[in-house]
């Protein structure tokens, strides 16, 4: 396991990676949830909204953290347990804007950064490298942890943010209180990802090619048509969300950020194989390439939806779980489910607190 004094040097990003061992790692309001068992009886129940009731956040603020000024919203009181929510793509901190709200009023103090590359999150300096392996997105969200002197939160996410969430949970326990995953086990094997997928799966991972090609990477380099993009996975992956154009505008602002392009094109290419990723990180993604075991009480979450979730209902990765754990799926809501179903998700970092 990896000490919190070790990973802030990693964090730092000096010239290498920390020289430490890794032999010890390891809805709308009317969607309907099944579980496959029940929460803990002491968790209260989260009231029921309207998405789209908030508009914004109260309050945005920055910290530097490892390679990053990080840019996140807050909310709750400043000495409550603390949540970190944190987004995918192609989203921003806005698909929390009713779930933060909720989680707040329960007394937690809410986090929601930035991921690199997004938003008013941006590098403290020009020569790093804009890169995005699985493992450094996991170290921007322990910096920004250290840099509040936060040791131990409670992670939810989707998308990126899921992934993130699983890895610091596998990797990092002692600084996990519990966890929420939407869609489930997201740690990438790199190596398992050069082989084939079934037919529907490739298709839905379309975009995931498209980066792959000089096509692709243009239109990600061009402002206006990368926001046309994004959009337009909006509609595929949530095909009953009736997001309006404000809606999706709030966010498209995050995806004016100058390092936006490089960070998800370097994401989607590494994840497939196609370039190296920095050796800094070669220790810590050797590990994940293991697939280790999430510990911490989890909740994971699959929403009907969403193309991106596994047939069986959490079977396809129960077995990554071994500590505490309840399965949900909800019915009629698509791949933003925090968004889209903030009452349901909330009341799932409740649950899992409680677990």
């Amino acid at each position: 396991m990896i000490n919190r004094r070790t990973f802030s040097k990693a964090a730092g990003l000096g010239t290498g990676a920390a020289a430490v061992s890794l032999s010890g790692l390891q809805a709308s309001a009317s969607a309907a949830a099944t579980s496959s068992k029940s929460a803990g009886s002491t968790a209260p129940s989260v009231p029921t909204i309207t998405p789209g009731t908030h508009t914004d956040f109260s309050m945005l603020k920055h910290v530097k953290a490892g390679l990053l000024d990080v840019g996140y919203a807050e909310a709750g009181p400043a000495h409550g347990p603390v949540v970190v929510l944190l987004h995918g793509w192609p989203y921003d901190i806005h698909s929390f804007v009713d779930v933060a709200p909720l989680l707040a009023d329960q007394g937690y103090r809410v986090l929601v950064p930035y991921l690199r590359g997004h938003g008013s999150t941006h590098f403290l300096s020009r020569h790093s490298p804009r890169t995005a392996e699985q493992s450094a997105i996991a170290l921007d969200i322990i910096a920004f942890l250290d840099a509040l002197k936060i040791q131990k939160a409670t992670l939810a996410g989707f998308d990126w943010g899921s992934r993130t969430a699983d890895i610091i949970s596998a990797l990092w326990p002692e600084r996990v209180k519990s966890l929420v995953s939407s869609s489930g086990y997201l740690i990438t094997n790199v190596k398992a990802q050069l082989e084939p997928a079934a037919p529907a799966v490739e298709h839905n991972w379309w975009y995931q090619w498209y980066f792959a090609s000089d096509r692709g990477r243009k239109a990600m380099e061009n402002e206006a048509d990368r926001i046309a993009l994004c959009r337009y996975v909006w509609t595929l992956v949530s095909p009953n969300w009736n997001f309006s154009d404000a809606v999706y505008n709030r966010t498209a602002e995050a995806f004016k950020n100058p390092d936006y392009a490089a960070i998800v094109l370097y994401n989607y290419r590494w994840r497939i194989g196609l370039i190296q990723g920095e050796h800094r990180y070669d220790r810590y993604e050797k590990v994940l390439a293991a697939q280790p075991p999430i510990h911490v009480p989890t909740i994971t979450l699959d929403a009907a939806l969403d193309p991106f979730t596994p047939p069986g209902d959490g079977s396809a990765y129960r077995a990554h779980f071994t500590g505490p754990y309840d399965h949900r799926t909800i019915a009629n809501i698509g791949h933003n489910l925090p968004q889209e179903a903030p009452t349901v998700f909330a009341q799932a970092v409740v649950d899992a607190d409680h677990l």
